[in-house]
C-alpha cells in the first residue's frame, strides 16, 4: 500500500534536517549538528511527528522559537523552518546582520514570494553574508498530519479560517478570499506532499465551492508550467499511489451542523470532547494532595501534565475508536496482565534469595538463571508497558469521571435517538430541568441537536417553554438565534439532514469492570454498544466514492485539474469507483466523523480514505463560535 500522508510529511522533514539531501543509510556516521529555527506554525507540523529524541538523532542540538532572543553560535549551521510573513522575513534578515550562525538552510512552510525573496537577498547583500545563505527551499508542509489518515489546516491562527469566521454576516468579499487562499494554500502544500493530482466534487453555492474552484485553478496553473511543475519528474515517480488519483469531497460545515455539538461514546472523540487535547497531546490537571495546606500559606501549585498519545503507543491505536467501556475494560486487562509479569520477576528473584542484590549478581549465577535473565531483560519492556498502561488508566478516569458528573452517558443516548427519530423514553424539558443531569453548555448541545433534527421547529409556546428551562438551567442562548438563522436559510431545511438508522443498545452492566477490583468505578454508567452507521459526511463520501446515484449528491460539481480545458460540468468522466478518497470539511471538523470515516474504511477492502479539516474543534470551541454569532 502506498505511503501515508503522515509517513511522506514525516519523509519531507527528515530530508530537510538533513540539509534536503536523502538522509544516509549506514547509520554509523555522526550526524552533522546543526541548529534548528522554527515559528510557531513550523513547531506544530513537527511536533506531532517528530519527537525531541528523533530531533536529537538527526543530529538537531538545539531547537528555538524565531521570535525568541537567541544567542549567536558562529560555527553551526542553522535550518530554519518558518512561514514566509512580514515579520518572519525582517527576523531572519536581523539574524543575518548579527550573523548569528555559520550557514543558513531557509525552508519556507509555504512558497514565498519573489519580493520577499529580494528582502533576503538584499538584506544578505548588506550584512556581506551572501555565501553564509546557503540554500531556500519551498517545502510545501503547510498542514498538519494527525494521524496516518487525519490532517487540519493550521493550528495556531485557526480562527482566521474558522467556521465563525467564513460564516459572520458582516463578512466582506475581500476578507472571504484571503480566507480561501489561506486554506487553498495549505490544500495544495497537502496535495504536493502527496504527490498527486485528485479529481475534485464539491456541493454548489457555499464555501466548499469557492475551495474547489480556486484550488483547481492553482492546481491547473501548476500543472501547465511544465518547467516548474511539482508534480512531474522524480518526486511524482516516489509518490506514485496506484494508477487511480483520488477522489477529493469538499463538504460545507453547514451540511451536519449537529454532529459536531453531539455527545460520543468512542475513546478518542471523548478525550477531545472533555479534556484538553491538542495536537495529539493531553493536558490534564493534576489535583495536588489532599492534606490541607497550613493556615496562611499559598494554596498548592496544581501540577499540569501532559501524556502524548502517539502511533507507537500500541494501545492507543488500537482502542482509540472503542466505545469507552470497552477501553476501561481493556486497560483493567493490561494492568492485570502487567502485574502478573511483575510479580513473576519479583518471585523468581526470592527464590534465588537476590532480593536486595545488584543485577551483576544475578548474571554471575547464570547456569540455572536463564528463566531469570530474560525476565530481567524484559525489564525496560515491562517499563514501558507500565508507563503506557499509567498514562490511559489516568486519561481514562479523568474521562469516566467527566462521563458520571455529567451523565454523558444519558446525553448520548438520548441524542442518539433525537438523531435517528426513534422513540424517545422521557421528554427533553426532564434532562433540560433535571440540575444533576450536565453543565449548561450539555443541555445546550442537547436541545440545538434536537432544535436541527427536528423535521418541523417546535411551536412558539413550545419554544417559550424550552427557553425559560434553557435559562433557568444557565444556559446562554446566542447559540440558539444563529441556528435558527441557518434552518431558516439552508435548503437542508426542506430535508433535514439523514443521520441513518443509528443507534446504541444498552448491553446490561459491565462485566469485568464491575468486580471490585477494578480501577475504575463504573457504577451507575451505562454500558452502551454502538451500531454502525454513516454520518452525513460519510454518506456523501460513499455515494461519490461509489458513483452512487443519489439526490444530495447529483449536482455535486466536478473538476479535473489534468484536463486540458476546465469544462464545468458536473458528468463525472470516469464511471470507476475510487480507490482513494480524501474528504475534507471546510469550516471545521470533528473526531466524531473521524472515527464514522474510519469505521467505513474498515468495511471496505482495499479503499482508503482520509479525513481533513480547516480546524479541529470539539463541541465547547463551536458552541462558542455559534454564540459569537448569534450575538450579532
Amino acid at each position: 500500500m502506498a505511503a501515508s500522508v503522515r509517513e511522506k510529511q514525516t519523509v519531507a522533514l527528515k530530508r530537510m534536517l538533513n540539509f534536503n539531501a536523502p538522509p544516509l543509510k549506514n547509520t554509523a556516521a555522526e550526524p552533522v549538528w546543526k541548529v534548528l529555527i522554527y515559528d510557531r506554525f513550523g513547531q506544530d507540523i513537527i511536533s506531532p511527528l517528530l519527537s525531541v529524541k528523533e530531533l536529537r538523532d538527526m543530529g538537531i542540538t538545539l531547537h528555538l522559537l524565531l521570535h525568541s532572543d537567541r544567542d549567536p553560535i558562529p560555527d553551526v549551521p542553522a535550518i530554519y523552518f518558518v512561514m514566509p510573513t512580514e515579520e518572519n522575513i525582517d527576523r531572519i534578515c536581523q539574524d543575518l546582520r548579527n550573523q548569528l550562525y555559520e550557514s543558513y538552510f531557509l525552508n519556507f512552510i509555504s512558497a514565498i514570494s519573489r519580493s520577499k525573496l529580494e528582502d533576503i537577498a538584499s538584506a544578505a547583500l548588506a550584512a556581506n553574508a551572501v555565501t553564509q545563505v546557503t540554500k531556500v527551499y519551498d517545502q510545501y508542509l503547510n498542514f498538519i498530519t494527525l494521524e496516518d489518515d487525519m490532517f487540519v489546516l493550521c493550528h495556531q491562527n485557526k480562527e482566521l479560517i474558522s467556521y465563525h469566521a467564513i460564516n459572520r454576516a458582516d463578512i466582506q468579499d475581500t476578507d472571504m478570499e484571503a480566507i480561501m487562499d489561506t486554506i487553498v494554500d495549505s490544500l495544495f502544500c497537502f496535495f504536493v506532499t502527496l504527490g498527486a493530482v485528485p479529481i475534485i466534487r464539491c456541493p454548489r453555492g457555499n464555501a466548499a465551492e469557492m475551495v474547489a474552484v480556486k484550488l483547481d485553478k492553482k492546481l491547473r496553473e501548476n500543472l501547465r508550467d511544465a518547467r516548474n511543475s511539482l508534480f512531474t519528474g522524480d518526486n511524482m515517480a516516489a509518490g506514485q499511489f496506484s494508477f487511480q488519483r483520488p477522489l477529493f469531497v469538499l463538504a460545507d460545515r453547514n451540511v451536519d451542523m449537529a454532529t459536531p455539538l453531539h455527545h460520543t461514546w468512542t475513546y478518542q472523540a471523548l478525550i477531545h470532547d472533555v479534556l484538553d487535547f491538542q495536537l495529539n497531546r493531553v493536558v490534564m490537571e493534576e489535583v495536588a494532595g489532599a492534606e490541607p495546606s497550613p493556615a496562611g500559606a499559598r494554596p498548592k501549585k496544581k501540577n499540569r501534565k501532559t501524556y502524548d498519545l502517539t502511533a507507537v503507543d500500541k494501545f492507543w491505536q488500537k482502542h482509540k475508536g472503542s466505545p469507552f467501556p470497552e477501553v476501561a475494560e481493556s486497560v483493567q486487562e493490561e494492568l492485570d496482565t502487567y502485574r502478573a509479569q511483575e510479580d513473576e520477576v519479583k518471585r523468581l528473584k526470592s527464590i534465588m534469595g537476590l532480593e536486595g542484590e545488584d543485577e551483576g549478581a544475578i548474571s554471575m549465577l547464570s547456569d540455572n538463571t536463564a528463566k531469570l535473565t530474560s525476565a530481567v531483560s524484559s525489564l525496560p519492556e515491562l517499563l514501558e508497558k507500565k508507563r503506557l498502561i499509567d498514562l490511559h488508566t489516568n486519561v481514562a478516569t479523568a474521562v469516566l469521571d467527566h462521563i458520571k458528573s455529567r451523565k454523558l452517558d444519558v446525553y448520548f443516548e438520548y441524542e442518539e435517538k433525537l438523531m435517528s427519530k426513534s422513540t424517545l423514553d422521557k421528554s427533553l424539558l426532564d434532562i433540560i430541568s433535571d440540575p444533576d443531569a450536565g453543565t449548561p453548555e450539555d443541555k445546550m448541545r442537547l436541545f440545538l441537536i434536537y432544535y436541527i433534527a427536528a423535521q418541523q421547529a417546535p411551536s412558539e409556546s413550545d419554544l417559550e417553554q424550552y427557553k425559560t428551562a434553557l435559562l433557568d438551567a444557565g444556559c446562554d442562548l446566542s447559540p440558539l438565534n444563529y441556528i435558527k438563522q441557518w434552518k431558516a436559510f439552508t435548503k437542508m431545511a426542506a430535508t433535514p439532514a439523514n443521520y441513518g438508522n443509528s443507534g446504541v443498545k444498552p448491553m446490561g452492566l459491565f462485566s469485568r469492570v464491575m468486580n471490585t477490583g477494578s480501577q475504575f468505578v463504573m457504577e451507575g454508567v451505562k454500558n452502551l454498544v454502538l451500531k454502525q452507521h454513516n454520518l452525513p459526511v460519510t454518506r456523501i463520501l460513499d455515494n461519490l466514492m461509489e458513483m452512487k446515484s443519489n439526490p444530495e449528491t447529483d449536482d455535486y460539481r466536478y473538476f479535473d485539474p489534468k484536463m486540458l480545458r476546465g469544462s464545468e460540468s458536473s458528468i463525472p468522466r470516469s464511471k470507476n469507483p475510487f480507490q482513494e478518497a480524501i474528504v475534507f470539511v471546510v469550516g471545521g471538523g470533528n473526531y466524531i466523523e473521524y472515527q464514522n470515516l474510519v469505521d467505513y474504511a474498515k468495511f471496505k477492502q482495499g479503499k482508503k480514505v482520509v479525513y481533513g479539516c480547516s480546524e479541529l474543534f470539539n463541541a465547547s470551541q463551536f458552541i462558542k463560535q455559534l454564540s459569537q454569532l448569534g450575538q450579532k
